[in-house]
């Protein structure tokens, strides 16, 4: 069992809900990344025909990972201690916005080491989780 889910289903088997809510997520990543990655995170939005380097394509992360997905390297791009260059600058942070908006959560990382992140980040990796290909 992959350590995210089993992270889910010990919370779940202790009486407590996931940490982490995916169509929250879908909500947050059509109003801050499907500018760039597209309304499928086929890397095809709007935004990347004028990017210097071409958005991500998010449904591969596991893909390109060999088939683990890459949780904490997403945790630090997107909050931003792991910056991204697009258009000449760095990938939009949003971990300053996501702050403060409620308790931070525990993620397990592929090894299953828990790293504490906003919940809507936890969200966002729980919609990216749906969608790896």
């Amino acid at each position: 069992m992959k350590p995210l889910m089993m992270a889910a289903a010990l919370a779940l088997a202790a009486g407590g809900a996931t940490a982490q809510d995916a169509g929250e997520g879908a909500l947050l990543y059509q109003a801050y990344c499907a500018a760039c990655h597209g309304e499928s995170g086929q890397g095809d939005g709007r935004m990347a025909e004028l990017l210097t380097i071409q958005p991500t394509v998010l449904t591969e992360l596991s893909l390109r990972n060999g088939g683990s997905f890459p949780t904490l390297r997403v945790v630090r791009q997107i909050d931003g201690r792991d910056p991204i260059l697009a258009h000449g600058g760095d990938m939009p942070i949003f971990g300053r916005w996501f702050e403060g908006q409620g308790p931070d959560v525990a993620l397990a990382t592929a090894a299953g080491q828990p790293v504490m992140v906003a919940r809507p980040i936890a969200d966002l990796v729980a919609y990216l989780l749906e969608i790896q290909e």
